[in-house]
């Protein structure tokens, strides 16, 4: 049976990448990152996905087709997770297909790849 080890996202800059990523996940390199590679892995030696960063050349999708979802536990701790995401130097950015009642939030990383904080409280 098939199951999901890494997730890839392509990077302009890969040491600036693990740097917010491994903050912002609470991930560590798996091994010494390269110029051009490097693979994070849950600090704590938990089960989960690794985040695998690749250096790129290739334009950021404003709409991409794969993207991250982190979850937040309800829309006071999803308001903390964005702000600190940004305090590490995450962006807010202008989304165009927000519904009118979203539970996420859409933010860049420091290299413009878009992901969602969402808030996945009942009530959301």
């Amino acid at each position: 049976m098939l199951r999901i080890g890494s997730l890839v996202l392509g990077v302009e800059d890969v040491e600036r990448a693990v740097a917010f990523w491994t903050q912002a996940l609470n991930y560590v390199p798996r091994e010494e990152p390269e110029k051009t590679w490097a693979v994070l892995v849950p600090a704590d030696g938990a089960a989960g996905t690794q985040l695998a960063l690749m250096r790129s050349d290739v334009p950021v999708q404003p709409h991409p087709r794969v993207h991250l979802d982190l979850y937040a536990g309800d829309a006071r701790d999803q308001a903390a997770e964005v702000e600190r995401l940004v305090a590490l130097g995450a962006r807010s950015t202008d989304w165009d297909l927000y519904p009118q009642d979203a539970d996420f939030v859409v933010l860049e990383d420091p290299d413009g790849n878009r992901f969602c904080v969402i808030d996945t409280s009942p009530e959301s």
